[in-house]
């Protein structure tokens, strides 16, 4: 079944990735009514986290920010299948990274990078823009997928402009080979941490909040320059980044530091464009 799915699905995916982007953001307009407005799509999923992660706005704050949100993740669904057909010059165009200098001075240093990412709208497209400028290898850790041919779709989609792809589980044999050469390693700051991993208990949002120890302890075993990566969007299907230092000696940082370090900065960008991050994520479970 997985099989024909995918099959199925192929087609209308490529029709949807070759259309212009103003048709493309109206059929986004049209599946966030579909989706959000008819459907309901983790509305009680998304209330409750805006609800407790910001107790002090308003019913009609928190439904402004879920409205504009169901719009971003909308348009980040189409703006995802896009990237099938994607071109370096429109993607330069529609994502700047404003200081690409600073990431390339650690590394022309002979320094690897942990760039800390989290989960803002549109974060695809910054591992995008990464691979597809810098002169170093990016090495991007994800999740594959369970259907195994959407997974591979996925995979030859990130890596159309060299990202190079690790599955977390093989993140440290991935660095292995990358021992002596700079690279940038990209890791997403506010996933849950699953069963077996590593993790530490801080207040993020408001509430009580685990977070994946994966950032520190792999930048204290490779003494790489952590950075976070601050995701704005600027305009519809317009985004930028601006590399955020954090710290340059890992080492030297006490223990959860650079966890703090990361969940906080993460925190106040999120406070200052919420509607951008991912609510519909079951974040605290």
């Amino acid at each position: 079944m997985n099989k024909v799915a995918y099959y199925i699905s192929l087609p209308v995916l490529y029709l949807i990735a070759l259309l212009p982007f103003p048709v493309l953001y109206l059929l986004s307009d049209f599946l966030k009514v579909i989706l959000f407005d008819l459907i309901g799509y983790r509305k009680k999923v998304i209330l409750t986290n805006l609800r407790n992660s910001f107790p002090h706005k308003s019913v009609d704050e928190i439904n402004q920010i879920a409205t504009k949100f169901a719009k971003n993740l909308s348009d980040m669904m189409l703006e995802g299948v896009k990237m099938l057909t994607l071109t370096k010059k429109q993607l330069h165009e529609r994502f700047v990274i404003t200081n690409p200098e600073l990431l390339l001075n650690y590394q022309n240093q002979g320094r690897s990078v942990i760039g800390v990412v989290g989960h803002m709208i549109n974060w695809e497209w910054a591992g995008f823009i990464q691979s597809s400028s810098s002169p170093f290898p990016t090495i991007i850790v994800y999740k594959p997928l369970q259907n195994d041919h959407f997974d591979q779709l996925v995979y030859k989609m990130r890596a159309r402009f060299g990202a190079v792809l690790v599955a977390m589980k093989s993140t440290f044999r991935k660095l292995t080979e990358y021992k002596n050469k700079p690279y940038i390693l990209v890791l997403a700051g506010d996933q849950y941490p699953g069963k077996g991993d590593t993790k530490y208990k801080t207040t993020f949002l408001n509430q009580p909040t685990y977070v994946f120890l994966g950032t520190e302890r792999i930048a204290q075993m490779t003494n790489s320059v952590v950075i976070f990566c601050d995701i704005r969007k600027v305009a519809r299907g317009r985004y930028e980044v601006t590399f955020i230092p954090l710290t340059e000696n890992p080492k030297e940082t006490a223990e959860n530091e650079i966890s703090e370090m990361h969940i906080k900065y993460l925190e106040k960008v999120i406070g200052e464009q919420p509607e951008i991050w991912l609510w519909s994520h079951r974040r605290w479970k």
